[in-house]
């Protein structure tokens, strides 16, 4: 069973529908609710840097399949700043917004797999995986 879902980012209101079609997503996908929760705690934290940072970008839910498991795959892009340090913003409490830095860690500790690819000047773009118990 493949799913394909992408919700334009460009505002807060955005991140209502973009938790909700992850949220369904996942029930669809035979998550757990509290796995369904989490994911859409982690579309809502990748939804706001969109809007905090770039202004405009689309969050891509999409289910996975392999030969022994399945999973959520959550793609966030946009075509914003990038970020400086990588690293940095992996680390709890850093930030460059003033907010409590706890997007992109967050994220990384709700999921089993974070990937974070961005450019200077080109944009960002956050691929975070979840695979089924």
């Amino acid at each position: 069973m493949e799913h394909e879902v992408r919700v334009p980012i460009t505002s807060d209101a955005d991140l209502v529908p973009a938790r909700a079609e992850g949220r369904s997503l996942a029930r669809a996908l035979g998550f757990s609710q509290t796995d369904a929760t989490l994911i859409a705690t982690a579309i809502s934290e990748l939804a706001r840097n969109i809007v905090l940072y770039a202004r405009r970008g689309e969050v891509e839910l999409e289910s996975i399949n392999n030969t022994d498991r399945s999973g959520i795959v959550i793609t966030a892009r946009d075509q914003g700043p990038g970020i400086p340090d990588v690293q940095r913003a992996l680390m709890g409490g850093y930030s460059t917004s003033g907010g409590l830095g706890l997007g992109l860690p967050g994220v990384r500790q709700m999921m089993d797999d974070l990937d974070v690819d961005t450019e200077l000047g080109e944009g960002t773009v956050v691929t975070a995986t979840m695979w089924r118990a």
